[in-house]
């Protein structure tokens, strides 16, 4: 039995899904433990390409139980659409196969609505780059002590108490503060209702469940979404999430002990990128920028949008390893770099006359940050056909060599390209 976290240890968009995908084969229990639909994972399994936001993306094996956890806030009308779009795919979404925990809170029309008109006031260089989605207000009112949690669709009048009090101060909001139209009740109490004789089997609680499954000797694999920089906490605040993207929010979204887990395995692209505002000291502005992009297909899998894309950045990787307790290292999108005569890792920054080995606190500083770079030769051939490490060319072993060196920390796993197939499992973290 072990228990393994998989979390980003970027700015998100890591490839996360495939190394989650590629793990579950030894894992019994999948969960997501975070964040919403304003996460996406792409996985390429037989030439077809699967996108989640929701539903882990371990639901690809049919004899795998999904859970997601209290942590998570969740759109029903998004959820019922993956669960469908999976059934019409021949993978039908069935209570003994995905569990929703009743204490995760749900998106409500008035998040959405919320979000979009405070991004909307915010004055340029100020906005956060809010996939719009409702998930930042959503966690709002989960903090303020008035959210809606799924488990609330079970008792009705509970259900219209807490709805007709949120519609209430939001109303006052659109109308007085951002000019816009209220919303009404019976619109979204009659939505709600459809969306509860779907989900209502799928209610319950994943807490006890997991507990059960760890003492059956069972296989944990738990699904962060985003990544370390962009953790409410620890991240380049305020553009970050509205969750917590650490490994130690595995245990707090999904109601199970610390104690209990094995490994840490921090998703870690070849080079990096980063996805709407927000500092990015290693960020290229050049053709190899813009080579590194198209090749990579750096298009976000949930907004499209076009991902900033620089040089690999060891501090951000370090303080990954710090944050998360980080056991070994997926590297990513090495392939991506193949062609690249010279290769960069940011392996400090210097502000002020001053050099910094972890990310500062201070936005205004992160904001003046100047990469110091370590620069390596590359490697022209392509690597995936490459199945050992053993395959690859002798500088891109020399490449991932230095990024152990740098983070004391093992790599694990070798990605060379999109398909299940070009994954170099090293060493499996479910294997004590």
């Amino acid at each position: 039995m072990a228990n393994v976290v998989i979390i980003g240890t970027q700015w998100g968009d890591e490839g996360k899904g495939k190394i989650v995908d590629l793990l579950t084969q030894y894992a019994d229990c999948i969960v997501r433990f975070q964040g919403g639909n304003n996460a996406g994972h792409t996985l390429v399994v037989d030439g077809k390409q699967f996108i989640f936001h929701l539903i882990p993306s371990g639901i690809l094996y049919e004899k795998k139980k999904c859970y997601i956890g209290n942590g998570v806030v969740i759109d029903p009308a998004v959820l019922i659409g993956e669960m469908q779009k999976l059934e019409a795919n021949g993978l039908p979404v069935t209570p003994e196969r995905l569990m929703l925990s009743a204490n995760a809170h749900l998106i409500m029309p008035y998040h959405k609505l919320l979000d979009g008109c405070s991004e909307a006031a915010l004055k340029a260089g100020k906005k956060i780059g809010t996939t719009g989605r409702g998930i930042g207000p959503c966690y709002g009112d989960k903090i303020l002590r008035c959210g809606i949690k799924l488990g609330d669709l079970l008792d009705d009048a509970l259900f219209r108490e807490k709805l007709q009090a949120n519609i209430e101060e939001k109303n006052f909001l659109f109308t007085k503060k951002f000019g816009a139209d209220p919303v009404a009740f019976d619109a979204i109490y009659s939505e709600f209702q459809k969306h509860l004789e779907l989900l209502a089997p799928y209610i319950g609680n994943v807490s006890v469940e997991l507990d059960r499954a760890r003492k059956g000797g069972r296989h944990i694999l738990f699904e962060g979404a985003q990544g370390t920089q962009l953790d409410i906490d620890h991240g380049t605040y305020p553009f970050v999430t509205s969750s917590n993207t650490v490994a130690g929010n595995a245990c707090i979204g999904s109601g199970f002990g610390p104690a209990h887990i094995d490994a840490v395995v921090g998703i870690l692209k070849a080079y990096t990128t980063r996805v709407g505002e927000g500092p990015f000291p290693s960020e290229l502005f050049d053709a190899t920028g813009d080579a590194l992009q198209q090749k990579g297909g750096e298009f976000g899998a949930t907004t499209g949008r076009k991902r900033r894309c620089g040089w690999l950045d060891a501090v951000v990787a370090n303080d990954a390893v710090r944050l998360n307790g980080v056991t070994g290292f997926a590297i990513t999108k090495l392939d991506v770099l193949s062609g690249q005569p010279t290769l960069k890792i940011a392996t400090a920054y210097e502000e002020g006359g001053e050099r910094l080995t972890a990310m500062p606190c201070n936005i205004r500083r992160t904001e003046r940050l100047k990469p110091i770079y370590e620069e390596m030769p590359g490697w022209s051939e392509e690597i995936r056909h490459a199945k050992t490490p053993d395959d690859l060319p002798a500088k891109a072993r020399d490449y991932v060599k230095r990024i152990e060196e740098i983070t004391e920390t093992p790599a694990m796993i070798l990605s060379v390209g999109p398909g299940r197939e070009e994954t170099m499992l090293i060493k499996n973290p479910f294997e004590k």
